[in-house]
C-alpha cells in the first residue's frame, strides 16, 4: 500500500466508496472511462492507471533529505519567531500571547518550504516542538531585558534563576533554559492570564500542526484480476 499525504484532496482524489452497476467494464471513478487491464484502488474505489499516476504526481515524495531540509528551515523559522516575540515584547513593553499565533504560522510554513511541500506526522511533531520552544524560550531574553531595564529588585523568575545558577556559567545556561521551557506554566501565578496565555499558545501550536499535516490518499495497486466489476460490487457491499 502506498500512502500519500496532501493538504487539499479535492477534485481528482475519490472520497467515496459507492459503486455503479452496469454491463461491460467498470468505469474509472475519476475520468469515467472504461477500465481495461490493470487498475488501482484509491481510497477504496476503482481508478484507472492513468488517473492514478496523475493523483500521484500531486504528492511530493517524502524522504530523509526532505525531512532534514524541512527541519533545518523549521529551526530557522523558530529562531525568527523567537526574535519576533522578543522584539515585540522589548519594543512595546508588553508580552502579548497572540504573537504565538504568528510563531506557529512561521514555523509551519518554514517546514513546508524546506520539505518541498511534503507533509506528514513527523513534520507535524517537529512543528509542534519548534513552536513551543520558540515561544517558551523567548521568556529568557525578555526576563534578562527586564532585569537590565529595572536594575532594582529583580522579577520573581529572575530571582529563581539567580538562586539556582550559582556558581558557574553552565548552571546559568541550564537554569535559564529550564526556566524558559517552564515559563508558559509559571504564569499561573495569575491564573486568569496564565490560562489565557496557554490557550493562545495551544492555538499557535495547532496552526503549525495543521499547516504541516494533510489528508490521506491510500493507493493500492496495480491490481489485475478477476473482475473490476466484482471488486466494485464488494466495495459497495461494505
Amino acid at each position: 500500500m502506498l500512502v500519500l499525504m496532501d493538504d487539499n484532496l479535492g477534485g481528482g482524489v475519490p472520497q467515496f466508496s459507492t459503486a455503479e452497476y452496469g454491463g461491460g467494464a467498470q468505469p474509472c471513478k475519476v475520468c469515467g472511462k472504461a477500465i481495461s487491464g490493470s487498475y488501482y484502488k484509491v481510497n477504496g474505489v476503482v481508478v484507472c492507471a492513468a488517473c492514478t499516476q496523475t493523483i500521484k504526481s500531486r504528492f511530493p515524495a517524502d524522504s530523509h533529505v526532505a525531512f532534514i531540509r524541512g527541519l533545518l528551515l523549521g529551526i530557522g523559522g523558530a529562531i525568527l519567531g523567537l526574535a519576533l516575540y522578543v522584539g515585540f515584547a522589548i519594543g512595546t513593553g508588553l508580552v502579548i500571547g497572540f504573537v504565538s499565533l504568528a510563531v506557529g504560522f512561521i514555523v509551519g510554513k518554514a517546514i513546508i518550504l524546506g520539505s518541498g511541500g511534503v507533509r506528514g506526522r513527523r513534520y507535524q511533531i517537529a512543528a509542534v516542538l519548534l513552536t513551543y520552544l520558540a515561544v517558551s524560550l523567548s521568556a529568557v531574553p525578555i526576563y534578562i531585558a527586564q532585569q537590565m531595564k529595572h536594575r532594582g529588585e529583580p522579577t520573581a523568575q529572575v530571582a529563581q534563576v539567580q538562586s539556582a545558577a550559582k556558581p558557574g556559567a553552565v548552571k546559568v545556561i541550564v537554569a535559564l533554559t529550564m526556566l524558559g521551557l517552564a515559563s508558559p506554566f509559571l504564569n499561573f501565578a495569575d491564573p486568569v492570564h496564565g490560562l489565557i496565555g496557554l490557550v493562545i499558545l495551544f492555538v499557535g501550536i495547532r496552526i503549525a500542526w495543521r499547516l504541516t499535516g494533510g489528508k490521506r490518499a491510500d493507493i493500492v495497486g496495480p491490481l489485475s484480476g478477476p473482475s473490476v466489476g466484482a471488486l466494485s460490487a464488494g466495495t459497495a457491499a461494505r
